[in-house]
């Protein structure tokens, strides 16, 4: 294996070989990745997201978020694909037509839908496989669940929206085994709140979405919508290895990124033992957790969290 790094950040440690590459190929390729198909891009709500600490040190930003926990209806933040029925046919986010077997779809309504695409907990990987597929593979799409979560083209107030939602899956339900609504809950503590997102997250799930009652449903980011998780994510494109030491010697120790933003570092932590025999290859865009950034503005404590095979995954 050829470890390398980036020109800018070359040394001349024994495990790493520098290569003169131009990055402006790399560049773009970053920009091309994460601006796919943004003509057909689909104008869906999206969450803003809720610090934790903001939770956790009793420190709740009312001025900018008008929070208060009551006021909204709560569910898991389902590890899924994002996916819009409009009446006819499942598409992604970028508007990208999803090819799921016609049995799949044969009884949801006539009326747009908003949701994900999941299997189970810890699945993405699989789900992604299954759903990127041209010609579905009829077995594997019976272990997906269209879970969704909003009426796109209804005008009322979200509280309003999710009980229509519930009566109107509830009336197809015995014809399809498919389609389900995301279980909604309110609390009004935050204890409660912070106590059921370690549940969630301790049991391999992604965080809780908050949404307001009385939110409307609007095309891009909201602050009546929130997710809540205990890390933040990022995506970032593989632009060289370094070698790892000990066990992983002879084997990929930490991979160099680089963001949107021209900021590059080194991700170590996260992987498997078999991704560090065959690491994300060159170009690929990964996307990563972390918690917070340091004084230059770097990723605190970033780790590998999965390759981003398609800018809807």
């Amino acid at each position: 294996m050829t470890y390398i790094v980036t020109p800018d950040r070359c040394s001349h440690k024994n495990h790493v070989k520098a290569i003169n590459t131009s990055l402006a190929p790399l560049a773009a390729l970053v920009m091309l990745t994460l601006s796919f198909s943004a003509n057909a891009e689909l104008k869906i709500m999206k969450a803003k997201s809720l610090d934790i600490q903001k939770i956790t040190g009793n420190n709740i930003d009312t001025a900018s978020l008008n929070f208060a926990i009551s006021e909204y209806l709560i569910s898991e933040k389902l590890d899924g694909i994002r996916a819009y029925w409009n009446g006819n046919e499942l598409i992604t986010r970028s508007g990208n037509k999803i090819h799921a077997p016609d049995w799949f779809t044969a009884h949801f309504p006539t009326t747009s839908l908003d949701g994900e695409l999941w299997i189970e907990r810890g699945k993405f990987q699989l789900l992604t496989q299954i759903v990127m597929d041209k010609t579905p593979d009829e077995d594997a799409w019976r272990s997906v669940k269209y879970m969704v979560f909003d009426l796109p083209l209804s005008p009322l107030p979200f509280e309003q929206r999710y009980r229509d939602l519930q009566q109107l899956i509830n009336t197809i339900s015995t014809q399809n085994d498919y389609l389900f609504a995301i279980e909604q809950k309110s609390v009004d503590d935050l204890t409660i709140l912070t106590q059921w997102l370690d549940i969630v997250v301790n049991n391999h799930g992604e965080g809780l979405m908050l949404q307001h009652r009385d939110n409307q449903y609007v095309a891009g980011r909201t602050n009546q919508l929130l997710k809540l998780k205990q890390h933040q994510d990022a995506e970032a494109i593989v632009i060289g290895y370094e070698e790892g030491n000990g066990k992983y010697q002879g084997q990929m120790g930490a991979v160099w990124v680089k963001t949107a933003s021209n900021e590059t570092f080194k991700i170590g932590s996260g992987f498997t033992d078999q991704q560090r025999k065959s690491p994300p290859a060159i170009g690929t865009t990964i996307q990563y957790r972390f918690n917070g950034y340091t004084d230059r503005g770097i990723p605190r404590f970033a780790r590998f969290s999965r390759v981003r095979l398609s800018p809807d995954s």
